[in-house]
């Protein structure tokens, strides 16, 4: 019997090591590059394996949308100059999966997103960092009608800040038809808890985190770090630091429609309405913020940065505030632009007020 059963395990064994090249192979022919079409990087077994989010909007969900985008290149299809970012963190990506590291990470249990199956689609993309046990960033895109800043903001941003050693979480969070009942709110903060929960296994301290975000996704993240409204009601973590690139500190003439829109017959609060100036408190985290001056998205008017700006000094809240002159919208890391390095200085930002 015994005989029997090493013989069985040794075939097993060996049909392992047999495999094991063909997968390697597999895994090999991975590597993305810029010259490469979508449709061949999101067909490639090994980043469907990964589980990214590959998709730009959620219009891409058509067929016509599909067959006009798929046959362009990762480098016309990426955001502005942030090709080589964008790139490298494909293949960063490619290269946890070889090493056995799970890259996504569903926020919502299967019994909750089997109650409401729009929960499916928020997920954490993973990007452990070299200091284990050190800190992490959540980034979190912007979002415009069918428009998601998971990959034009949150892969080149991930690049950027794992290169500086940290842990990095891309959250991918309700948007679009599914934004309703402070849906993004709610996504970032199950976020921060999930983090908070699996903080061992995923290698990280759940303290002193940042939270980098852009456009009305940086909105969202203000509305987050007040106590009553965010981090407290969720029972979370507070952030270490705010990093907001281009904020939607006021959703001005948005409000009503989004309301009409998205929360018809709903009465109680929703995020939207607040300004990030009243989001402001006493308990308010440190902020580093910025904006272009030619962001046409934004327009001319600063007197909602001003608002934001007063609020802080008001409550004692350190922050840092930066203009550039040449930054359009949705520059994200601000390759090719005036802002260019933006990150540096606010990772420097952020590590000073934590420690």
């Amino acid at each position: 019997m015994r005989k029997r059963l090493r013989t069985v395990m040794f075939g097993i064994g060996l049909m392992i090591l047999l495999a094991q090249p063909a997968f390697a192979e597999e895994l090999g022919q991975a590597n993305i590059t810029p010259d490469m079409t979508m449709q061949e990087i999101r067909s490639n077994p090994v980043m469907q394996q990964s589980g990214l989010f590959l998709y730009g909007s959620f219009g891409e969900g058509t067929q016509w949308t599909r067959s006009r985008l798929e046959n362009q290149t990762l480098q016309e299809y990426a955001w502005g100059q942030t090709v080589p970012e964008t790139t490298a963190a494909l293949n960063l990506a490619v290269q946890n999966v070889k090493d056995g590291v799970q890259v996504t990470w569903q926020v919502y249990s299967p019994e909750e997103t089997e109650v409401d199956p729009s929960l499916g689609c928020v997920q954490l993309f993973y990007f452990p960092g070299s200091d284990p046990d050190g800190k992490y960033a959540i980034v979190m895109g912007g979002n415009a009608l069918t428009i998601n800043g998971t990959f034009g903001e949150g892969l080149p941003t991930a690049w950027e800040l794992h290169e500086k050693g940290y842990t990095v979480f891309v959250l991918r969070y309700r948007a679009w038809t599914d934004l309703g009942d402070n849906a993004p709110l709610q996504d970032l903060g199950n976020a921060v808890n999930f983090i908070t929960a699996h903080a061992e296994q995923l290698r990280v301290q759940p303290e002193d985190y940042a939270i980098v975000a852009y456009s009305s996704g940086a909105q969202v993240a203000g509305i987050f770090a007040n106590q009553k409204r965010g981090y407290g009601a969720f029972g979370a973590q507070k952030p270490g630091a705010l990093i907001l690139g281009y904020p939607i500190v006021d959703f001005s003439i948005i409000k009503p429609v989004y309301h009409i829109v998205y929360d018809p017959t709903a009465c109680g609060w929703r995020y939207y309405w607040t300004d990030l100036n009243q989001a402001v408190d006493d308990d308010y985290p440190p902020v580093y913020f910025w904006r272009g001056d030619n962001d046409t998205i934004l327009g001319p008017d600063t007197s909602f940065y001003e608002a934001f700006e007063q609020a802080l000094q008001k409550h004692g809240v350190a922050y840092q505030r930066t203009a550039f002159a040449d930054a359009p919208h949705a520059v994200s890391i601000g390759r090719g632009t005036a802002a260019d390095g933006w990150l540096d200085e606010a990772a420097a930002f952020w590590e000073e007020q934590v420690g």
